[in-house]
């Protein structure tokens, strides 16, 4: 299938928030098998606390139908590494248009993340640099 040999990590739950689809990428990134997440409250045992409650409300809202696209929030592993997503969580319905749950797209940003952090660390020598000169910077 080609949802389980996609590049980007793809996951599913229904409409009581239960996982339905974790495709080779999601268990790749999160070191979470697929048997070990099936069936499972996505939120509830596998989000951190700290971001548990705006992860649910944007399935929450997915399951209305109202979808969001590039949503950031770290995802920690099974070893508790974190790893940064940023994930399009889009409405799942049936062959009658009925929803029956969210699918999520994500993609691993936690090199990009690493790279602004560090571009932000280098910006705040530079001008600490700048703002301690005893001579003039031209």
């Amino acid at each position: 299938m080609l949802i389980d040999t996609a590049n980007a990590p793809i996951f599913g739950i229904d409409k009581k928030g239960l996982v339905n689809e974790w495709n080779n990428k999601a268990a790749e990134i999160t070191r979470f098998a697929k048997e070990e997440v099936l069936g499972h409250n996505l939120v509830e045992e596998f989000i951190h606390s700290d971001y548990k409650d705006i992860v649910k409300l944007v399935l929450e809202n997915a399951l209305k139908g109202e979808e969001t696209a590039n949503f950031e929030f770290p995802l920690f592993t099974k070893d508790q590494q974190r790893v940064e997503v940023l994930l399009n969580a889009t409405t799942r319905r049936d062959k009658d248009d009925n929803i029956v749950g969210v699918v999520g797209v994500g993609q691993d940003i936690t090199e990009r993340k690493k790279a602004e952090g560090e571009l932000e660390r280098v910006a705040q020598d530079l001008r600490a640099l700048i703002d301690t000169a005893n001579a003039p910077i031209f």
